[in-house]
């Protein structure tokens, strides 16, 4: 589940309380900090949410805590806040990936409608990490054997082509296209290939002979 949270850095105590109140009343979760520092110590690659900076904060800085964080692969997006003569702070922060900016005094309005797409860009970028897994753990039920025909079938090959490559039958290729399916979730061919170029398990470069199969795979495809 999709638990975020909106973290906020800057020395300003004021800053911290006034963005806080201001989100709470929109139902959003938020953590403070008063420094880069305990925030970096805060933080892993498991958090769900976005992050406020200061831009201009005691010790480490706005730009070096983005640099930081995309070395730990931390992609929480990043709202900065800039004062007057920012600007080029700014452009250095987007050029590096930060979602956004926004200027003190902060309008209440933009940063409602700032924080909502950025929290909407880290939920769908975790959809994303929730579906590769789900579809790697599919894949790791297959035997070998299966996830050499599914190969061979996304790389366009019919039955008795596969057969031939294999040493197998067809009617036994049928056999294993139908396992594989099954535990993939599956129903057309066509579902396959999209399967296998989302999950990045099977292109037609991939697809090689291993010889004939194995007396257990000759059991387990009667």
């Amino acid at each position: 589940m999709y638990r975020p949270v909106v973290y906020i850095v800057d020395d300003d105590p004021a800053v911290r309380k006034s963005l806080a109140l201001w989100l709470g009343f929109r139902s959003l979760a938020t953590r403070d900090f008063d420094s880069a520092e305990p925030f970096l110590a805060a933080v892993d690659t498991s958090c769900q949410g976005c992050a406020i900076v200061d831009v201009r904060l005691g010790g480490m800085d706005g730009l070096e805590l983005q640099k930081r964080l995309a070395e730990r692969q931390i992609q929480l997006p990043l709202l900065f806040l800039t004062g007057h003569g920012d600007v080029p702070t700014a452009r250095a922060a987007l050029k590096a990936g930060a979602f956004d900016f926004l200027e003190k005094p902060v309008d209440n309005d933009r940063l409602i409608e700032l924080v909502a797409a950025a929290l909407a860009k880290d939920e769908e970028r975790w959809q994303s990490v929730i579906q590769a897994e789900r579809m790697h753990e599919r894949v790791a039920r297959l035997t070998a054997r299966e996830r050499e025909v599914m190969e061979q079938v996304v790389a366009g090959r019919h039955n008795r082509e596969i057969a031939l490559q294999m040493g197998i039958s067809a009617r036994t290729v049928e056999v294993y296209k139908a396992r594989l399916m099954d535990k993939l979730d599956v129903r057309r061919i066509a579902d396959l290939i999209r399967f296998a170029m989302k999950s990045e398990i099977a292109t037609p470069s991939s697809a090689s002979p291993e010889g004939p199969p194995s007396e257990h795979d000759q059991k387990t495809a009667r």
